[in-house]
């Protein structure tokens, strides 16, 4: 790690002297006679050069930790939120009633259960043409009408022109049907 930074210290310090001598502050020629021909009491210490160096880069590097983490702060600080106005789009108080239309086209599953019954795997594979399955409701219990795996009606089965069908007997109120979702 000391080598690296003493390898970047050296190449920022090539670049500096490089810059330095295009804005007409030192030539080349003059950064390197000046280097070769220093006296003694000028001589550049190499190892307090790459000491310094490696201090400025830590702290360089100290103070980019600080501010991703002062961002970070920030970024989870409580912000204001701005709520578009819809009070234009709220159907006016005259009567007229939200076009809801759109909700009309969805498809839905009916289905009506006439019952329930469970079987051990060894059961399921022992049926063949014929068999009975005994199921959970009585004979005369009413059927139950299932929308989307929900519970919303109660009914009988009618026959209508030769197809099964379902006479609706009681309808589930709003609020047993909350009560089935807890």
């Amino acid at each position: 790690m000391a080598d690296k930074n003493q390898v970047d210290q050296e190449k920022l310090a090539e670049e500096w002297a490089k810059a330095l001598a295009e804005e007409g502050v030192m030539d080349e020629s003059e950064n390197k006679e000046e280097t070769k021909s220093e006296t003694k009491g000028e001589e550049i210490d190499q190892d307090k050069l790459a000491e310094e160096w490696a201090k400025a880069l830590a702290e360089e590097e100290e103070g980019t930790l600080k501010q991703e983490k002062e961002k970070k702060k920030k970024s989870f600080q409580a912000q204001d939120v701005k709520f578009k106005d819809i009070s234009s789009e709220v159907s006016e108080p005259t009567g007229e009633k939200r076009d809801i239309e759109f909700i009309l086209d969805i498809p839905l599953n009916v289905s009506a259960e006439l019952g329930r019954s469970k079987l051990l795997i060894n059961d399921l594979l022992q049926l063949g043409q014929g068999s009975v399955i005994e199921l959970d409701k009585l004979a005369g219990e009413p059927l139950e009408i299932l929308v989307n795996g929900k519970l919303v009606a109660r009914g009988e089965a009618v026959v209508i022109n030769e197809k099964y069908g379902v006479r609706l007997t009681d309808i589930i109120s709003p609020m047993e049907r909350v009560k089935q979702l807890g």
